[in-house]
């Protein structure tokens, strides 16, 4: 069995203007998630326009140009190497929670994907986005995060991450969205900090 080389420490890092090109260097490397852009649930400027690589791409770096939360990129030393989208539930299409007519504006965050680059996975940056995400959220005002993962055996989805990924990190499924994707939520609580 190969050993598995340790990482170093992770920091971890809103997506803005200046981390742009970043998120840019991770996406576009081989293997990197540029077929989709993370545009799969959000909400498109114009949802009538054709979603092809190069639309998807200009959508994504408008909502950054507009200071638009779109998530978070974690680093090993100054080199990106794993990504997280976590944003307000409102920023995305209609994800299948459960709306409380009581949760102000931006209460709600979402965490609908990850990437890490194949050749450091099952070394536990998942769950270190998770909790790194848990934070950034609640640094933000989210009272909530909200997370739609599958079960290990899904065809699809799985960008979302498993559930029981999500069970360790305290997470409590509150639902389902459609078939196969979970609906689990963390209550953040005042002044928590996790750590990642």
């Amino acid at each position: 069995m190969r050993a598995v080389e340790a990482l170093p420490p992770l920091t971890f890092h809103e997506v803005d203007g200046e981390r742009w090109p970043d998120l840019l260097r991770l996406f576009e490397a081989r293997g990197g998630p540029s077929y989709c852009w993370c545009m799969v649930w959000r909400r498109m400027p114009d949802e009538s326009q054709r979603r092809d690589r190069a639309s998807k791409k200009a959508a994504l770096a408008g909502s950054v140009a507009a200071g638009t939360p779109v998530g978070i990129l974690g680093y090993a030393g100054d080199e990106p190497v794993a990504w997280c989208s976590i944003a307000p539930r409102e920023t995305y299409r209609p994800l299948a929670g459960p709306i409380d007519p009581a949760d102000e504006r931006g209460a709600v965050w979402s965490l609908v994907c990850f990437f890490v680059p194949r050749s450091l996975r099952g070394r536990g940056i998942t769950r270190r986005l998770i909790a790194a995400a848990i934070d950034h959220a609640g640094s933000r005002g989210a009272r909530v995060v909200e997370a739609y993962p599958v079960d290990p055996d899904s065809p699809s989805y799985r960008f979302g991450g498993f559930v029981t990924t999500f069970a360790d990190a305290g997470f409590e499924e509150v639902g389902r969205a459609g078939s196969r994707r979970h609906v689990m939520r963390y209550r953040i609580a005042p002044g928590q900090t996790r750590g990642a």
